[in-house]
């Protein structure tokens, strides 16, 4: 893969084809509920921005894709990830166990909710 992608596109146009569709799908689901989301590279890693500030990151490794919503999303839905490996920051999945719109769609509210009521 490139060290560095300028791009989302050229980000997934790098990853293994087989990733690409479930990290398109994710980019949607926010572009969706955040229209106004903007599209840049951070740490490397594909970003959606939401008034400059990172709203979610999303990669794919060698075997598995990994989705940053935020530790307070992540702490705030965290009986629902139950069958994912979650860290801090992030929650990992594979093809054979893919995170539901649903809950991408709930992560991202939570963590949008938190950049609306911070203000930093």
């Amino acid at each position: 893969m490139d060290p560095k992608p300028a791009t989302i596109d050229a980000y997934l146009d790098a990853i293994d084809p087989k990733f690409r569709p479930d990290l398109e799908r994710i980019r949607a689901i926010v572009t969706r509920l955040v229209p106004e989301a903007e599209e840049t590279i951070s740490y490397s890693m594909p970003t959606l921005k939401y008034q400059g500030r990172a709203l979610v990151f999303f990669t794919a490794s060698k075997k598995h894709m990994s989705f940053y919503p935020s530790s307070f999303a992540i702490e705030e839905l965290g009986d629902r990830l139950s069958g994912y490996k979650v860290t801090a920051h992030a929650v990992q999945f594979t093809l054979g166990n893919s995170l539901p719109d649903e809950l991408i769609e709930d992560l991202v509210r939570v963590h949008l909710r938190h950049l609306e009521s911070s203000g930093h």
